[in-house]
């Protein structure tokens, strides 16, 4: 039952304390799986102390055994070792500190420590950490190469030579972590987190030399994959050597084979550059002159097209055009003319010839009377004493009928 207490009625601490060591005390002893740090075994000393680490949720708890226990351990215990314990939680009142007491340590063996493997790469494979989509691309080339990397080690010197090899001016920012062990998951995680929120860091690059299975087991951890997943900054993995394959690699954005490949991977090399760039100058210069080429030849067969190389030829043709045009012209119209003139002549002809004058001029007379003009056809439109006109070539005769 829960303590009942209250402002005016606390609990003093040493009686929480005690609380708290019956509440633990009735866990009573409990295997446990976890991972041996901090390992410290002082000569003459009949207890052993060491750290026992969850190398995913990073928690960890002090532990103790006699050394007797200790020496039942085949291999003898190492930091890093994955362990389970049969151990007994106590707590402390005097330090209000948690320890275990263990009485049973049993190394995981390395088929066991694969199986789990299998088992978290199968679910990491499920929720898509692996998959191909997600991966970045490396920078052509990056301002400043993150290095995570042991301390003064061979994969350190491998990435940094190749990388300057390739190209001089590249610059690293090298954090140097312990890569196995107990402390390794925990320290290249810090670091992958601090080159990702570095702004100048363009690629990181995790190295390590090649080890056993137990020395790599810290590059397959859960919580240092998940940390790569979530990093903005891309990371190449360049763990042990061509067979070696921790989970980092599948999570990486590239596998580098080596750290000497990783150095290749990361930066261009000089030399293929400036050679890609004269290649490319030479095919630019002799597209270039092949146009030029092919334009000074089109520029010769225009220049000896006829309209170019005698342009008045065509102006006298078209003069000589001209002047036959107008001849024609002129006959055209000197045709016309002088059959309208025909025509005229004609039409004058017939007019007189149908014209009251020529039959006047024949002896003819035309009789009007005077009274209105009108030409008298019939004798009887003259009635006696009519007055008449009788019009003849030579002009009027006044006349009357019946005389």
């Amino acid at each position: 039952m829960p303590a009942q207490t209250s402002a005016e009625s606390p609990l003093p601490v040493r009686t929480v304390a005690r609380m708290i060591g019956d509440y633990i005390a009735r866990l009573g002893r409990v295997w446990i799986e976890g991972q041996v740090t901090e390992l410290r075994q002082r000569p003459g000393s009949a207890t052993v102390f060491l750290v026992l680490r969850d190398p995913v949720a990073n928690v960890s708890l002090p532990m103790s055994c006699n050394r007797a226990v200790l020496g039942t351990v085949v291999p003898p215990l190492a930091d890093g070792a994955r362990v389970v314990v049969d151990a007994k939680p106590d707590f402390w009142l005097q330090q209000g500190r948690l320890t275990l007491t263990a009485f049973e340590i049993r190394p995981v063996g390395v088929g066991e420590l694969l199986a789990r493997l299998e088992r978290l790469k199968a679910q990491l494979t499920a929720e898509g950490l692996f998959a191909a989509e997600r991966k970045k691309r490396l920078p052509f080339l990056p301002r400043t190469v993150g290095l995570i990397c042991g301390r003064e080690s061979a994969a350190e010197r491998d990435v940094v030579e190749t990388a300057r090899r390739r190209w001089p001016g590249v610059a690293f920012r090298i954090k140097e972590v312990a890569v196995q062990g107990g402390l390794a998951v925990e320290q290249v995680t810090d670091a992958l987190r601090a080159l990702d929120r570095d702004p100048d860091v363009d690629v990181i690059v995790i190295a390590r030399g090649g080890g056993s299975t137990e020395d790599l087991l810290p590059f397959s951890d859960e919580s240092l994959v998940r940390a790569v997943a979530a990093a903005a900054t891309p990371v190449v993995s360049a763990i042990g050597h061509e067979p070696d394959s921790p989970l980092l690699d599948h999570v990486a954005d590239v596998r580098a084979a080596t750290p000497t490949d990783a150095g290749r991977r990361v930066v261009p090399d000089v030399g293929e550059e400036l050679a890609r760039v004269h290649g490319l100058l030479d095919r630019a210069t002799r597209v270039v002159r092949h146009r030029h080429d092919a334009e000074q030849r089109w520029l010769a067969q225009v220049r000896q097209r006829p309209s170019l190389a005698a342009p008045d030829r065509a102006l006298g043709e078209r003069t000589a055009d001209v002047v036959r045009l107008r001849a024609r012209a002129d006959r055209c119209v000197r045709t016309a003319y002088e059959s309208a003139v025909a025509s005229l002549a004609h039409a004058s002809a017939q007019v007189r010839a149908l014209s009251p004058q020529a039959t006047l001029d024949r002896g003819y007379a035309v009789v009007q009377r005077r009274e209105d003009d009108a030409v008298v056809r019939d004798p009887a439109e003259a009635p006696d004493g009519t007055a008449l006109r009788l019009r003849v070539a030579g002009g009027e005769v006044p006349a009357r009928s019946g005389l």
